[in-house]
């Protein structure tokens, strides 16, 4: 298992002047049963354990409708996460592969997805199961399963235009 800020043989990390091109603003925080990196899961399931997505005063009316969708894809910031590799070794082989290569949460910018089974909605808490993050990680953003998404704008010119 990765320990905190191991780099690992073949792997290859760079400086990082972490000048700001934009700026995230957090929504909410994920309460999850892993306080642990080593304990986390790397994938989450839909049958795993039910996780709590807290959100934030002012976005609480922003959940207007979320409560229709069955799965939501949940964006978080990988706050305990390097952001200086560019060649990982993530099964400790040897073999190396570049960091877009790969679902590590080692990133330049440590942005998690998950799609998320919707359990319940309550007030300002969504319960949700499929999550992969520890225990307080910031919330950047919720969207309804893109495959489950139906849009509500008509077709636009261009919609359907092979690029």
């Amino acid at each position: 298992m990765v320990r905190l800020n191991e780099i690992r043989p073949n792997e290859v990390a760079v400086p990082v002047d972490f000048k700001t091109d934009a700026a995230i603003m957090f929504i909410g925080r994920i309460h999850t049963p892993w306080t642990d990196r080593l304990k986390c899961p790397r994938q989450g399931r839909l049958d795993g354990p039910v996780c709590e997505i807290e959100i934030f005063e002012p976005w609480h009316q922003a959940l207007a409708g979320i409560e229709t969708f069955e799965r939501l894809e949940v964006l978080y910031w990988l706050h305990e996460s390097r952001r200086d590799l560019v060649l990982q070794s993530p099964a400790s082989d040897g073999k190396v592969r570049g960091t877009f290569a790969l679902r590590s949460p080692v990133r330049p910018n440590p942005i998690g997805t998950s799609i998320a089974a919707l359990v319940t909605v309550e007030k300002n808490v969504l319960k949700v199961r499929g999550l992969d993050c520890l225990d307080g990680t910031p919330l950047i953003d919720l969207k309804p399963d893109r495959m489950l998404f139906t849009p509500i704008a008509p077709p636009q010119p261009g919609d359907f235009e092979k690029g």
